[in-house]
Parts: structure tokens; sequence; C-alpha cells
């Protein structure tokens, strides 16, 4: 989709939805969606608040307009009210950051929580409660989002990794107020627009543990030059191609025998097997065709980065998503760590998109040496991809309704 006339390239002025730049906001009641879903340990511990810090320019921005600022987020996927899922932590956090007071409200939608914003000053905020506690949020309700819409005069869409989801926060809400972009979603868009409409030759790495993404890159496969397929992704392509490999678990998916034979869609060529998924596991290094029987694949071998290595240096553009190795695991995580590194010194545009590509190019050291590290796993995929985002058609909704 067109969202930018100049160039090809994204430009505020003649993007098809408003930005925050466009939209009348001192003394507003401002709903913005931004996405907290971070990673916390057993007791409740935040372990990356990189999200949570991706959020505060939007925030300033509206309480130097004079808003008062009412935020809506996910926390994990949550089936009914969990404890260990309120926002609570996440509303200590945005504090700290914030350095003012952040009203934590125990619901989203309701009387009580209308009352408690009516009692709110402009230049506040306040953080509702755990969308996905009611499930009508994921099941995209009409009333559900009208529920939300009754709390604020504008809506802002911050959650760029969520922008790819039907759900009421997301796609519902624009349909009932004035709406715009948040500036972290902006900068995403702008900067993902490189993988876009890349500059060629334009190399795809595709890895992780979400099937789905496979399919993503099925459609990825006319765009990009060359493909690479890892990590749990990659087995799957393995298996398909007549490999066995081990008791790694998969999914069978149904592919497109052009995918699957194209000689530009690359899988590993050596591969790190493990006895088990643990730290005290005998490690070796293996070509495909010979991986043990009852081991696990867990990394990429050397072979296999130093094929990628020759790829990326022919090419202008590289996205990543997804790394091809268990990194969490350090005995597993030499292969991620060398991808990361063979990337930060590439002279092409490097996109990197997804929590845990972001969290292990963060454990490395190395985001700034990316043209650009994205909060959106799926979200960026599906853009890169060319595909159209659910919350942005409903941000350009939005503007031939409201303006």
């Amino acid at each position: 989709m067109g969202l930018l006339c100049k160039n090809g390239r994204p430009d505020e002025k003649t993007m098809k939805f408003n930005t925050l730049k466009n939209m009348d906001l001192e003394g507003k009641r401002v709903l913005v969606r931004v996405d907290f879903n971070v990673p916390m340990d057993k007791k409740g511990k935040i372990l990356d608040d990189r999200r949570i810090k991706a959020a505060i320019p939007t925030i300033d921005y509206l309480l130097k307009k004079k808003a008062l600022v009412i935020l809506m987020s996910h926390l994990g996927r949550p089936k009914k009210v969990e404890d260990k899922l309120r926002m609570d932590k996440i509303a200590e956090r945005l504090e700290k950051l914030l350095k003012q007071n952040v009203i934590k409200l125990d619901d989203c939608i309701g009387a009580s929580v209308e009352d408690q914003i009516n009692e709110m000053q402009a230049g506040e905020v306040c953080l509702l409660e755990n969308l996905r506690f009611y499930p009508e949020e994921t099941k995209n309700d009409k009333f559900f989002a009208q529920s939300l819409t009754e709390l604020a005069d504008v809506y802002v869409n911050d959650a760029f990794a969520t922008m790819h989801r039907k759900h009421a926060s997301v796609y519902g809400v624009p349909y009932f107020l004035p709406s715009c972009a948040g500036l972290l979603a902006v900068k995403e868009l702008k900067q993902l627009d490189k993988a876009r409409k890349p500059r060629k030759p334009f190399f795809a790495i595709i890895c992780g543990m979400k099937e789905d993404k496979l399919k993503a890159a099925e459609k990825m496969f006319t765009k990009a030059s060359n493909l690479f397929i890892g990590g749990v992704l990659g087995n799957i392509l393995l298996k398909a191609r007549g490999y066995k490999i081990g008791k790694s678990k998969i999914e069978r998916l149904k592919l497109d025998k052009k995918f699957i034979s194209s000689k530009k869609v690359i899988t590993p060529e050596d591969v790190v097997a493990a006895s088990k998924i643990a730290g005290n596991a005998k490690t070796k290094t293996v070509d495909v065709a010979e991986i043990p029987a009852k081991w696990h694949v867990v990394d990429v071998g050397p072979k296999t980065l130093k094929r990628i290595q020759e790829i990326v240096k022919n090419s202008k553009t590289v996205f990543w998503s997804g790394p091809p190795g268990i990194f969490e695991i350090k005995k597993f995580s030499k292969g991620t760590k060398a991808l990361a590194k063979l990337l930060s010194k590439a002279q092409a545009v490097t996109i990197a998109g997804g929590g845990d590509t972001a969290e292990a190019i963060d454990k490395f050291r190395l985001a700034r040496d990316f043209t650009h590290v994205s909060t959106g796993g799926g979200a960026a995929v599906a853009y890169v991809e060319g595909r159209e985002l659910a919350g942005i058609k409903a941000l350009i909704e939005s503007k031939k309704r409201f303006g």
C-alpha cells in the first residue's frame, strides 16, 4: 500500500493517515495504544523495558501539548484475569522513566474508569488494566472498542508491534475517534520502508520459532534476491527438502513446491546439534545430512555463516527477523552472535525486526551498528512482505471519516 507520495518514501505531509503533528491535542483526553508487553520473571520483575522506553517520546510529546494521557496495552496472553499479568509493575517502571506520577487503574472500561479519568487534569498520565483480561479485545468486539472510546477525545496508535492484529484496541477504536499514528509508529514505518521497497540485491533472513513466519517468508520470496530460512523454520524447510532433523520438533506445513526447490531460498548447510536442550548438553557441529537421530538442532554452523556473509557482502539491503539458534542458552548462542556481528559490519542497509532479534542484538551490544532495530516481530515481517497492516488500514479509514 502506498502510504506516502514523495519519492516512494515516507513523508508525514503526504501520509494517508494522520500523525501527531496534524492533530489538535491541547487539553484533550488522548487514548494511546502502546506496546508494554515486556518479558517478566516469575516474581514479576521486568527483564527488558525497551518497549516501555520506546513509547516515551510520544508520551512526552502529548504532555508538552498539555493533553491528558490515557495509556492502554496488553501483557502476555491471559484467558482470564491473572494477578501476575496486571499492569502495576509496568506503571511503576513507567513512573521512573517519565519522572512523574502514573495513575494505575484497576480496569480498562466501565463507569468506575470513566469517573477516575474525569477527575484527572491535563498533563497527568494513567495506565489502564491489561486489555486482554477481556476476550473481547482479541475478538475485535465492536462494543468493547466503543467502551474504550468513551474515555477519550482522540486516539493514538503507537504500538507498531501489534499493528498487524485485528484487535479492538488496534482496529476497532479508530472507527469511533479521530485517530493518528504516534512517533514510534511513524519512525518504524519510515525505517521499514527501506526493506519494503528495498535497494537490490535484497537479502532476507527469516529465522525463529513461529511457524506463521514461514508463510510470510513464502510471500517475501518474490521480492528477495536471496532468502535464508533458519531456526525452527529452517528445520521445517530442511524436512520438506528430505533431510532428517533428529528430535527437533516441527509442524508439518503445506509449502509451495517452487519455494521448497528454489535455489535462492537457502537453508543451513551445517548446524550445531545437542543431546538435549540444556546448558550442560553435549554438542557437535555436523552437516545437515548427518544430524544424529536423537539429537536436537540448536544453532547454525560456521559453513552456513560463511555462506550468509558472502551474500551479505553482495547485498544492498538486508532484513533480519528471528535468531537462528537458541541464543538464550550461552552454549547455543554462537551462531546468533556471529550473525549479528557480521550484519553490524555490513555496508548494506540493515534492518532487524522482532523481540527476540532485538534482545539478541542488545545482548551483544550491537544495536547502534544497525540501520534500524524494529520493536515489531510479526508486524515488521508483514509490513516488509508488503501486507496491509490492520492498524494502518484503521487509521486511514479514520482520517477519511473524521479528517
